[in-house]
């Protein structure tokens, strides 16, 4: 679980507009860093299953938004590759 101060820095980098929480870039952007966190978790605590279950359900949930961002706004996917160091 993100701490409460890097989800707010997160969502301030990457929202689209004043009061953008919710957008797909924030979404990918805030799940990246989750994942982040729980691979080093995993690192560290090899049989921890359940928290490796949790990871995968988050990298399928990015690899939605991604596809969907890529569909919608291929600009906006491209930039926010770019600034996640994301491949494609």
């Amino acid at each position: 679980m993100l701490d409460r101060a890097v989800k707010e820095k997160i969502i301030e980098k990457f929202k689209t507009h004043a009061t953008d929480t919710g957008s797909p870039q924030v979404q990918i952007a805030i799940l990246t860093e989750e994942i982040k966190q729980l691979t080093q978790h995993l690192q560290q605590h090899k049989k921890d299953f359940s928290s490796r279950r949790g990871l995968l359900r988050k990298v399928a949930e990015r690899r939605k938004l991604l596809k969907y961002l890529s569909k919608e706004d291929r600009k906006a996917y491209e930039k926010l590759l770019e600034q996640l160091r994301l491949k494609r």
